[in-house]
Formats: C-alpha cells, structure tokens, sequence
C-alpha cells in the first residue's frame, strides 16, 4: 500500500471487507456497493495516482512527443505465488518489458482482473499490494482497469489482462525484422531460472531446488544499452516457448539463420540438472526477466560490457551469430561435443500455464 491507508467511507460502505476470512463472490462483479467497495478499498487504495484518481471509465493523460508504442498480454500462472514472483509483478514486469523491447519508455499501464468467486480476499490482497509495490518501482503508473467476477470453476482463481503505453524517441528502430547477416546474439542472463521455478512448486512435479523466478522489469537496462550502442538492430524478451521460440521466431521474421555456441550458453547448474530429468531443453524453458540482442558483430563486445555493468545483466553473454538465410531460416547449436543440432519450434505445450 502507498503510506497509510485512507479510512472507509463508512455512509457509502457501513460495514468493512473481512480481508482475513472473506471470500470473493458474485456481487463483487455485479456493478453494485459490493463491487465499488472492493475497487475502492483494494485496487483503487493500493494503485492510488492522480490518474485513476480522475474516478472514470478512462484515463485521460496528455500525449507526449515521440511516437506511441502499445502492448497487451494475458496473465494465467499457475501457482500463482511462486519462488521469487507472483501473478500481480509478473504482470507489471512483463507488460513493461513487452513495451520496452522496441527501446520505447514505459509510460502508462491498464489493468483487467478476471475473478472466480470463492477466490480468497487476502490472496487477491497480496496480488494486488504486490503489483501496486511493482508498479511504484518501476515508476509506471497503473492508470485505469477493471473487475470482473466469474462463477466458481470458471476461472481458476485470478487471471490478469494488462495493457501498457510507452514513447519511442524519433530515429530509434529496433525490430524482429531489423536483424542482418553477421549480427552478433546476446543474451542477458541464466536461460530458463523462471520456467523452472514454476515446475518446483507444480503439485505434480515438485522437487527440490532453490532456484527463484527471474521476473524483472528490462526498461532500464534496455534505456542504457541503447543509449551505449544505439545500432542494436532487435532486442526480445524470451518467455512461453524461451530462447528456441523466440529465435525461431525471428529468424523467419528477418530471413535469416542462426547459429549458437552451446558452451557460450548461460545456465544455471539447478535448470540444467531439472531438465535433464524432465527430460526437456533449458532452450524451451521460459523466462521472465532476461532479453536477447542483436547488433553488428564489431559492436557486441560494447554491448556486452555495458549490460555486464547493469544489474540485471551482470551474467550477460554472447551466444552465437546470425548467419544469410537462404530460405531456410534455421536456428543451429554448436554442440558441446562439435556437432551440431538444429534448435527447433516447440511441438504442443511442453510448459503449460507458466505465464
């Protein structure tokens, strides 16, 4: 919560929500005092600014120069508190590194919470303190939102629609189809910490690790990466599908090929260990708080030492390098052993509900 928190207007809502025992149910959602007094004295006390303070259907913020960059995502975690995260920073963490990928300043962000009745008023307490902290930090405000109440198992627990808004200077492209021949790969960090913490808490999958979530917001390491080397060509968050997904994806998105040096990889001795026995590739695991990079190779060393002097870069590395297409457009490992495999697309949902 932001200070301390405001009194109950007690003419409007007489009696006080029973965070410790409540539960939520279908009035909640209905339009009436019951759901005003939990917008109020939850979401609207722990977003509070002076933009969801305007009390309307919308916010209404002055344009800034520059040109606008907008993104949306969906968040269904289950659990939905887990080692090093929850849903509600999740959230906060992913929109604003979905906006700031292009190079573009997180500005503003929009928040929609599907909720199933029955669902426990201190745990979407929690959620929503938790996202309000993240947003506070970030410095990205959370100006305007909704509720909605859905009937018990029809919607497991909490689900989290989010928009965010940010500003792309002039001159600045950053794109999936920006990527050349010869660019040097990059990422920021340990592959696969997120998707692996999941996994340790899944009921049916639980084993040992102390391994946390990497969730953490990229726009300030991403503002002084572009501001060291601003020729990086594409930067991209690699979370459902992980570094597999994501540089296949690109590697069609500018026609080209791919080729990574396994040995160069970032991995943490605890995801390899609980890949090897699930028997998946540490490639396909998601993440929530690293990014790659792609910039010329005569670059990269700059890059590299730059993200290296960030926080949330400290284990960055560079992996590989982008090689002509030919229409072929394959993403390649360089194995430990000298040969070689081709990295391919997820087939089906190897990590169901890990974001």
């Amino acid at each position: 919560m932001s200070g301390m928190e405001k009194p109950r207007n007690r003419r409007l809502f007489p009696h006080a929500l029973d965070v410790a025992n409540g539960r939520v149910d279908m009035t909640h959602g209905a339009g009436g005092r019951a759901m005003a007094q939990l917008v109020s004295e939850m979401f609207a006390a722990a977003f509070e600014n002076e933009y969801l303070a305007q009390g309307n259907d919308m916010a209404v913020m002055a344009p800034p120069p520059g040109r606008l960059v907008m993104s949306t995502d969906g968040y269904v975690i289950s659990p939905l508190f887990f080692p090093g995260g929850d849903i509600g920073s999740l959230a906060v963490h992913g929109t604003i590194n979905d906006v700031a990928m292009s190079g573009a300043k997180p500005l503003y962000m929009s928040a929609g919470f599907i909720i199933e009745e029955g669902f426990p008023l201190a745990d979407l307490k929690r959620i929503i303190e938790f996202m309000a902290g993240a947003s506070r930090a970030t410095g990205v405000p959370i100006v305007t939102g909704d509720t909605k109440v859905v009937e018990r198992g029809k919607g497991d627990g909490v689900f989290i629609v989010t928009t965010g808004v940010g500003v792309l200077p002039e001159g600045l492209h950053i794109s999936g189809d920006n990527i050349r021949p010869g660019d040097a790969i990059l990422v920021s960090g340990s592959i696969g910490d997120h998707g692996i913490a999941i996994l340790s808490k899944r009921e049916n999958l639980e084993f040992e690790t102390t391994l946390e979530s990497d969730s953490a917001p990229l726009h300030d390491l991403v503002a002084h990466m572009v501001a060291a080397v601003p020729e990086v060509h594409c930067l991209r968050d690699p979370t459902r599908g992980g570094v597999a997904a994501t540089l296949n994806e690109l590697a069609n998105q500018s026609d080209v090929g791919m080729a990574l040096d396994e040995d160069a990889l970032p991995i943490k001795p605890a995801v390899r260990g609980a890949c090897e026995l699930l028997g998946i590739d540490p490639l396909g695991v998601a993440n929530e708080g690293k990014l790659l990079a792609f910039c010329p190779a005569g670059r990269a060393e700059r890059l590299l030492e730059v993200m290296r002097s960030h926080p949330l870069g400290a284990e960055s590395a560079i992996i590989g390098h982008v090689e002509e297409g030919q229409g072929r457009n394959l993403v390649r490992l360089r194995t430990s052993f000298g040969g070689d495999r081709v990295v391919e697309w997820l087939n089906g949902e190897q990590l169901p509900r890990i974001c």
